[in-house]
C-alpha cells in the first residue's frame, strides 16, 4: 500500500469483516448441535440465523445515513463494541430465547461495521485503487467464510459450540483495540442534527420486521396479514422518502442511476439465490450423509475458499476491464450450480458436492467484487455512506428472503418437528424444492447484471 495510515485503515476493516463472516459460517456448521442442546424445533433453529440477518437489514440502511451525517469511523467502533458484548451473551445463553435475542444484538453491531467499513475504504483510497482494496476486503469476508466451517466444525466437535462465541468475543476485543489505535475520527466533519429521518426509519423498520416475522407464520392468517401490512408500510416508506429533502433512502439513486439500480438488483438476486446453500448443506451433510461437524465443514469450505482466493484478483481486474462482464459470468455460474444441487440424494459422492461448491464459489468471486466496485463508483463522494449501506442492505435483504423461503418450506413440510425427527426423504424433498426456487430466482440476475451498462471511470 505504501503508507502506514492506508495499511492501518485497511487492516482494521478487513479484521472486522473476517470476524463477522467467520462466526456466521461457524454457527451454520454447529446448527444440529445447537438444536439438540437448546431443544429447538426446525423453525426456531432457523431463527438463530434469521435474527442476525434481520437486525443487519433493519440497521444497515439507517447506519449508512447516520454515517454520512456524522462520522463513519465512530459508528464503526460502536458496532465493534456491540458485536463483542453480544458474543459474550451468546456464550452464556441459557436457552433459545436468549440466543436469538443476543444474535439480534450481534446483527446490529455487524450492520454498523459492515456499512461504515466499505465507506471508510472508498473514502480513504483513490479511484484507481478502489477495486483492489474492495477486493481485499471482500477476500477477508470469504476468508472468514472459509475458515468458519473448518474451525467451527473442529471446535464444535471437540470443545463445544459455545466456544465459537468466545472466539468471536476475543476477535472483537482485538478489533476494538486496533480501531482505537489506528482508526481516528474525522475531526473536520460537520455533524448535522437536522437531517434525521425518524418517520422514514420507523416505516422501514416496522415494515421489514413485519415482513420477515410474517413469513415465518405462513400459512396462518396472521402471517398473511402481517405480510400484507408490511407491503403497505414499505410502499408508504418509498413514497415518503421520494418527497423528503434529506431522506433515509435517496430514491433518486434508483430512479436516475441505472448503473446503481441494476447492480443493486443483481446483488439482491445473487444473495437471495445463494445464501441458503451452506444452511441446507450443513444439515444435509450431517443428517443425511452422517458426517461429523468437522468433516461437514471440510466439505463446505470448498465454496468460500474459492471466493477468498479469487475475489482480490477479480477486484483488481475490474479496475481495468468493465465489471459487468465478470459479474454476469459469475451470476450465470452460481445459477447453474444451484440447478446442479437440486440433484443431490442420499448417496451422492462427496467429490461431486465439492466440485459443485468450487464452481459456485468461483462464480461468486467473479460476481461480488466487480459488482461492489460498480455500485460504489457510480455515486458521488457525498453518497458513499448511503451507497455502501444500500449495497450491504441488498446483500442482507437477499439473505433474509433466502431464509424466509427456507422457513416457509420448513413450516409447510416439517410443522413443529425438529430436524432430527424429520425422515431423510422429507428433508431431501424440502432441500430440493429450495434449490429449484433459488435457481429460478438467479435467472433474472443474469439479465440485470449484463444490461446495467458500462462503468465510466473517474479520474
Amino acid at each position: 500500500m505504501g503508507k502506514k495510515e492506508d495499511f492501518s485503515i485497511l487492516l482494521v476493516v478487513i479484521v472486522s469483516s473476517f470476524m463477522g463472516t467467520f462466526l456466521i459460517s461457524a454457527v451454520n456448521i454447529a446448527l444440529p448441535t445447537i438444536e439438540r442442546d437448546l431443544a429447538l424445533n426446525a423453525i426456531e433453529l432457523s431463527w438463530i440465523i434469521t435474527a442476525f440477518i434481520l437486525a443487519m437489514a433493519l440497521f444497515m440502511l439507517p447506519a449508512g445515513s447516520w454515517g454520512d451525517r456524522s462520522d463513519n469511523r465512530r459508528l464503526f467502533r460502536l458496532g465493534l463494541i456491540l458485536f463483542t458484548i453480544s458474543s459474550v451473551i451468546c456464550y452464556i445463553a441459557p436457552d433459545g430465547h436468549w440466543m436469538v435475542a443476543a444474535r439480534f444484538l450481534q446483527g446490529i453491531g455487524a450492520a454498523f461495521t459492515g456499512t461504515t467499513g466499505q465507506a471508510i475504504l472508498v473514502s480513504s483510497f483513490p479511484p484507481e485503487k478502489r477495486g483492489q482494496v474492495l477486493g481485499i476486503s471482500v477476500s477477508s469476508v470469504y476468508a472468514g467464510l472459509a475458515l468458519g466451517p473448518l474451525i467451527g466444525g473442529f471446535v464444535t466437535l471437540h470443545i463445544g459450540w459455545r466456544s465459537l462465541f468466545l472466539i468471536a468475543a476475543i476477535l472483537g476485543l482485538l478489533s476494538i483495540l486496533i480501531s482505537y489505535l489506528f482508526l481516528k475520527s474525522e475531526k473536520n466533519k460537520q455533524i448535522s442534527a437536522k437531517e434525521g429521518d425518524k418517520t422514514g426509519t420507523l416505516l422501514f423498520m416496522t415494515g421489514l420486521a413485519a415482513l420477515v416475522y410474517g413469513s415465518s407464520l405462513i400459512p396462518s392468517p396472521a402471517g398473511w396479514g402481517l405480510i400484507s401490512g408490511a407491503i403497505i408500510l414499505l410502499l408508504l416508506f418509498w413514497k415518503y422518502e421520494s418527497k423528503k429533502a434529506h431522506p433515509l433512502l435517496d430514491t433518486r439513486l434508483y430512479s436516475h442511476n441505472r448503473l446503481f439500480t441494476y447492480s443493486s438488483l443483481s446483488a439482491l438476486i445473487n444473495y437471495t439465490a445463494t445464501f441458503a446453500i451452506v444452511f441446507f448443506l450443513s444439515l444435509y451433510l450431517q443428517k443425511v450423509q452422517g458426517l461429523s461437524p468437522r468433516d461437514a465443514g471440510a466439505v463446505i469450505v470448498a465454496q468460500p475458499t474459492m471466493m477468498a482466493l479469487f475475489s482480490p484478483i477479480v477486484g483488481r481486474l475490474s479496475d481495468k476491464i468493465q465489471p459487468r462482464y465478470f459479474a454476469t459470468t459469475g451470476m450465470a455460474m452460481c445459477t447453474t450450480g444451484l440447478a446442479m444441487l437440486t440433484f443431490l440424494g442420499p448417496g451422492t459422492a462427496i467429490w461431486i458436492i465439492v466440485a459443485i461448491l468450487i464452481w459456485v464459489g468461483l462464480g461468486f468471486a467473479l460476481f461480488s467484487s466487480p459488482n461492489m466496485n460498480t455500485i460504489m463508483s457510480s455515486v458521488e463522494r457525498r453518497q458513499y455512506g448511503q451507497a455502501s449501506g444500500l449495497a450491504s442492505s441488498m446483500r442482507v435483504f437477499g439473505q433474509i428472503i433466502s431464509m424466509s423461503i427456507v422457513t416457509l418450506i420448513f413450516s409447510l413440510l416439517f410443522g413443529n418437528r425438529s430436524i432430527e425427527e424429520i425422515p431423510n426423504p422429507v428433508f431431501l424433498q424440502a432441500m430440493r424444492w429450495g434449490f429449484i426456487i433459488f435457481a429460478l430466482i438467479g435467472l433474472p440476475g443474469i439479465y440485470f447484471s449484463f444490461n446495467r451498462g458500462n462503468l465510466k471511470r473517474k479520474v
